[in-house]
């Protein structure tokens, strides 16, 4: 399964798309915001986007992350809340 054991840096720059990258930008154009992180956001969808993983499974390796990365612990835990109250009627 996705479970873990990969090896390797627990993070790696981007690779640029096939053919040089130009589809890039094209495929954000007329998002409304356009962070360097989209495209770790793009590569997630195109490399694993078919995949069903619960949210036990996210939960453990966000907590991986971030004991790997403790730097990130604010934004993955503000994610998290994020995601766990995505449905709740009075957040916003």
């Amino acid at each position: 399964g996705p479970a873990g054991g990969r090896g390797g840096p627990a993070w790696a720059p981007p690779r640029p798309p096939p053919g040089g990258g130009a589809g890039a930008a094209t495929a954000l154009e007329g998002t409304h915001h356009m962070y360097f992180t989209d495209r770790g956001i793009e590569e997630l969808a195109e490399r694993r986007g078919a995949e069903e993983v619960s949210l036990t499974w996210l939960a453990e390796r966000l907590r991986e992350f971030v004991d790997l990365n403790p730097e990130f612990e604010t934004p993955v835990d503000r994610l998290a809340t994020w995601l766990a109250r995505l449905d709740d009627e009075d957040e916003d």
